[in-house]
Parts: structure tokens; C-alpha cells; sequence
């Protein structure tokens, strides 16, 4: 995750359905366990948010968000759509490198269900190399593990020289436990998995609802 990606046409997808889903849910929670890496001044994060068509307050804070690149902005999510879940930063003081994922990918809390949203550059890990831009299948087993057996982890996945049903069938294989579906538009996808089928299948539901509204495909 860039700063320079806060507010673009991702962003506003990002955050309309994750608002839909822990809504859907019923969770009083939202965490973002952001993996953080320096701008790069691409042209990567410049897509205009109205590009999807989320709710209006939300393309509002997108567009906030885009101008400040303060992602506390984030914070006011249940607040300006009048939902009653909170939404929180998984350990915001801590920036994550390859030497501490250990350390980075605990403390978790256990004894509530919520929806826990992993936001890297690109995704998981590729066949045979890993950088600071991707999720690990073992940082997402120790998190599966360690999280309610009712709780979710969404994970952001950048489209890759592949369509996304064939990369989803792929990641599915490689996960190193639980139960998965995914949501994609355009270029991005998001992979949920749970150590509960019955969640899983919550979300599926959730997820066809969702793309009754939205220009979204899911994956099941």
C-alpha cells in the first residue's frame, strides 16, 4: 500500500465493499493491517474515484482522502455512512519489513468476530519470490489461526498475467489453511478467507447481493 493510491478508483471500491460487508455481517469491527511501502511517483493511484460507482459519502472521503493522503480519514468510515461497527489500524506505529512479519502478524484479538483487511501493494506471493509489496500464505495462516473462528480476512490482490478465476484457483491451492471466496472488478480482487465454511458462505451470499448493486464479479 502507497500513500499515492489513497482515493483513486481501487480506493473507492476498497472501501464501498468493505463497508457493505462488515455491514452485511453484523461485526462491530473493521481492522487494516496495512503493509506500507515508500511512493513511488508512478502513474499508478491517479484513476479518478467516481471510475466506481460507490456510494456517495464514500467517493466523498476518497476524495479527501486523495487530496490529504491522511489515512485517518479512514477512521470517520462508519461515521459518515451511519453504520455502527468501528474501524481500526492494525499496528500503525510499525511500518512492515521482511525481518518482522513475525511480530507484525500477531496480536490479533481473538475474541470478537471481525472483518480483517491485509492491504498490500500487489497481493499474495508470486510462485517463487516475495517482497516487502505482498502477503505471505504463512502470514495468513499464522492470522487465520490466531483471529475468531467467525472472523474474516479480506486480502487485496492486483491483477497479474492471469484472468482473475485462474489466479483465484491458484491462490486457493496454495493457502495454507481455511475456506475462501473472492469479489473482483476491473483490476483488483479481493480474496476472503476463514477458518469457518459457514462464514465463507455468509460472504458468498453477501457477495452476490453486493454485485446485484455494483459492476462486480464474485468467485466462489
Amino acid at each position: 500500500m502507497k500513500l499515492q493510491y489513497l482515493g483513486d478508483s481501487k480506493d473507492s471500491f476498497k472501501w464501498d465493499y468493505h463497508h457493505f460487508l462488515v455491514e452485511a455481517l453484523g461485526y462491530s469491527q473493521l481492522k487494516i493491517a496495512w503493509i506500507m511501502t515508500p511512493d513511488d511517483n508512478g502513474s499508478n493511484g491517479k484513476t479518478a474515484p467516481e471510475l466506481f460507482p460507490a456510494r456517495q459519502e464514500i467517493l466523498q472521503l476518497c476524495k479527501h482522502l486523495r487530496s490529504s493522503r491522511d489515512t485517518t480519514l479512514l477512521l470517520r468510515l462508519p461515521s459518515i455512512t451511519g453504520a455502527r461497527y468501528t474501524v481500526h489500524f492494525h499496528k500503525p506505529e510499525n511500518n512492515l519489513k521482511d525481518g518482522d512479519r513475525d511480530s507484525y502478524f500477531s496480536g490479533f484479538q481473538p475474541e470478537i468476530d471481525h472483518v480483517l483487511l491485509v492491504d498490500p501493494d500487489n497481493g499474495f506471493e508470486p510462485e517463487h519470490s516475495s517482497t516487502e509489496k505482498h502477503v505471505r500464505y504463512a502470514d495468513i495462516d499464522r492470522m487465520i489461526k490466531s483471529i475468531s473462528p467467525g472472523s474474516l480476512v479480506s486480502v487485496f490482490q492486483h491483477h497479474r498475467r492471469k484472468k482473475f478465476p485462474e489466479d483465484f484457483a491458484r491462490i486457493r491451492d496454495r493457502l495454507q489453511s481455511g475456506f475462501s471466496t473472492a469479489i473482483y472488478w476491473h483490476s483488483l480482487m479481493f480474496v476472503s478467507v476463514s477458518s469457518s465454511s459457514e462464514t465463507i458462505n455468509r460472504v458468498c451470499k453477501i457477495n452476490r447481493e453486493y454485485a446485484k448493486q455494483r459492476p462486480v464479479k464474485v468467485l466462489t
